[in-house]
């Protein structure tokens, strides 16, 4: 059974589009503004395998990173959209206290409609496992900008579009022909996940909406109700098939597929957003790194925000979620 206090079932979506239009601002208190005012970024490749990246952390200011290193948050890219267009978005979310790399993962496959080959940044599996080892390099290499203020026990994944599927498959600790190449094994320091546009269809293109066997770990996944590419309908359908809580489904109302990037994309979502980019991005990389926040650090007042109070201050969003989140484990041990 699902629960959300602006609408009881996801399977009433008729019901839930009128909903859908961006919302005048709340005189509400906002009570979930970034941790840290300044983010720093630089450019580094991840020697492990060779993809340039961007890296965004924050810049502590009282804050003592020796005894909370910041946990890691790698953002899994969209097919053929560029690191440097989630600039915004990273920084964000790194702003809530997060180290966040975003590579560009460029690569060969094949088209299955066509047959032909496609060479572009295409996000596979084991980026996972390379970043991993990368950023523990970092952390304990004195030159690096971030030495010495990373949780490498704790990594968090974000993903759009087709890197949302990515990090579904990672999430499973299962092998998915053409964005897992060879065998793969999750490592255990992947402790939650939050994607934005992503559905998990098998086959990608055509098929149906297989069980997502979670294994318990946190699972969201964010949808703009003006998403062509991957719609509300897909979404909500792979949504219900994760199967273990805690999980969420966040909606952002009037974001097309391109809200997470600094610009939208009007080639490639022929469906123009109603909600402002910028407000887009941001909502978008707020309810993110709580998710992360929530499940990575047992911070309890972002899990309040996610799962009690947040969709009443944020006049943009619906949210849906198990009932009683809590009495199902929703905040882990570690």
């Amino acid at each position: 059974m699902i629960c959300t206090k602006k609408q009881s079932s996801v399977t009433a979506l008729g019901a839930l589009f009128i909903a859908l239009a961006p919302g005048e601002p709340t005189s509400a208190t906002y009570s979930a503004e970034p941790l840290f005012d300044t983010v720093n970024t630089y450019q580094t490749t991840i020697t492990t395998n060779g993809d340039p990246a961007d890296i965004y952390f924050p810049i502590p200011s009282n804050y003592n990173t020796n005894t909370n290193p910041f946990p890691i948050a790698l953002m899994l890219q969209g097919a053929l959209v560029d690191k440097v267009d989630y600039a915004n978005f990273a920084s964000t979310v790194a702003s809530y206290g997060f180290v966040v790399i975003v590579p560009n993962h460029e690569r060969t496959v094949t088209n299955p409609r066509t047959g032909e080959p496609v060479t572009g940044f295409i996000a596979e599996q084991q980026q996972v496992n390379d970043v991993l080892s990368y950023m523990k390099q970092e952390n304990a290499n004195p030159a690096s900008p971030i030495a010495g203020i990373i949780n490498t026990n704790k990594l968090g994944l974000l993903g759009h579009s087709f890197g949302g599927f990515v990090g579904l498959a990672v999430i499973q600790d299962i092998c998915v022909p053409r964005v897992c190449a060879g065998n793969f094994t999750q490592p255990p320091e992947v402790m939650a996940g939050i994607f934005y546009g992503t559905n998990f269809k098998d086959p990608l293109e055509t098929g149906s909406f297989p069980p997502i066997n979670n294994q318990r770990i946190p699972t969201a996944l964010i949808a703009g109700s003006q998403d062509t590419i991957a719609d509300l309908v897909e979404i909500t359908a792979t949504y219900n098939q994760i199967q273990d809580p805690p999980k969420a489904l966040v909606i952002v109302k009037g974001a097309n597929h391109y809200g997470i990037t600094n610009e939208d994309n009007p080639v490639r979502d022929p469906v123009r957003p109603l909600l402002d980019q910028d407000i887009a991005t941001e909502t978008i990389a707020r309810w993110s790194a709580l998710f992360l926040r929530s499940h990575l650090l047992n911070d309890t007042a972002a899990f309040d925000y996610l799962y009690n109070s947040g969709d009443d201050q944020d006049e943009n969003v619906i949210v849906i979620h198990p009932i009683n989140p809590r009495s199902e484990s929703a905040l882990p041990s570690n």
